[in-house]
């Protein structure tokens, strides 16, 4: 468990940080580019949110390549869609660890979503399980994330892959000491907690306009940039699939309630299984699990019974609902991979 996060907020089970009374703004966000089929891993998102019968909305950040087709089809399944122009780093052509992540720092602009006061940010190939809710009552003022693994190949442009150092098991391969001091806690960016904020926000795209891109793109840049106040959460929150075979003691699959299928060839909607580690029995259901959410037509949005009221950009907290009454030219984006 993560420093400074109090374990009846992580469990859902300590009483509530907010007042009862009212609505908050507060929403899932997801982020979609290009004309690809990512728009299937929004919409199992949009459908696993609801099958945990979550109280607030997913709010999708596309880019305007994003094509109409895929629009309507995100407002059908209940999301709000939000159009965002793209942010690219100051050169864009270095060479990032995977060629579409120079689209990634458009992310940023979700900062300015100030419509909504707390924001949990899910990848669009990440699947809810089980009900998240409760980390909107987090304590505010920090960066919530869980801490990523550095023992897959992408990662060797890296000291620490280069001698075998992983934060996931500090104490299997020691730090070296004549390398100074241990590295500070790296999140992975895939799901985080955060609090919309103008400042923020506009600090974010100055200090992008000076920091020289790096091979994670985004992912490093808010790291460096929330490094004083991300506090990391248990990875039950957020489990990169490579954990399955670099650190199996780690995962207690059964308590994992988001998964991420960003491991190559893990995408349920592209899955042959043929790729490394693919053909596992516990890919093959998470898999599974995935398309079982996907097809599950009950689980597609119904406007009557779904709708947000007119004029209102938020829902209730499942606790309380429980009680009665910059200017950038656009370049078109490469469909993720």
């Amino acid at each position: 468990m993560g420093p400074g996060v109090p374990a009846d907020v992580l469990t859902g089970t300590g009483k509530l940080s907010v007042p009862i009374t009212g609505y908050y703004k507060r929403a899932y966000v997801t982020f979609l580019a290009g004309n690809g089929d990512y728009v299937k891993g929004v919409v199992g998102l949009a459908k696993g949110l609801r099958k945990t019968k979550s109280a607030y909305p997913l709010v999708v950040a596309i880019l305007p390549d994003v094509p109409e087709e895929h629009r309507e089809i995100l407002r059908s399944q209940g999301c709000i869609v939000e159009e965002i122009e793209p942010i690219y780093p100051p050169e864009n052509q270095i060479q990032f660890a995977m060629a579409y992540y120079v689209i990634n720092y458009s992310k940023l602009r979700i900062w300015n979503f100030e419509e909504y006061n707390k924001m949990v940010y899910l990848d669009a190939d990440i699947q809810v399980f089980e009900n998240i809710d409760h980390l909107f009552d987090m304590p505010d003022g920090y960066f919530y994330a869980v801490m990523d693994c550095f023992c897959e190949k992408t990662w060797s442009h890296t000291p620490q892959y280069s001698i075998g150092y992983c934060q996931q098991c500090p104490d299997k391969v020691k730090w070296p000491a004549e390398m100074g001091s241990r590295p500070p806690f790296y999140f992975n960016a895939g799901m985080f907690v955060y609090e919309p904020s103008r400042l923020t926000y506009e600090s974010l795209l100055q200090t992008l306009r000076i920091t020289p891109p790096t091979p994670f793109a985004e992912q490093d840049f808010l790291n460096m940039f929330f490094q004083q106040t991300y506090k990391p959460i248990p990875l039950l929150y957020n489990l990169v699939l490579a954990m399955l075979w670099r650190h199996s003691e780690n995962v207690e699959l059964e308590k994992v309630k988001v998964v991420h299928y960003c491991a190559a060839g893990s995408k349920p909607w592209r899955y042959t299984g043929k790729e490394v580690n693919m053909d596992r029995e516990d890919i093959k259901v998470l898999v599974k699990k995935w398309w079982d959410i996907y097809n599950d037509e009950s689980l597609d949005f119904k406007a009557e019974e779904d709708r947000v009221p007119e004029g209102e950009t938020c829902s209730r907290s499942p606790i309380i609902a429980s009680i009665p009454e910059s200017e950038i030219c656009y370049i078109p984006a490469p469909s993720a991979a």
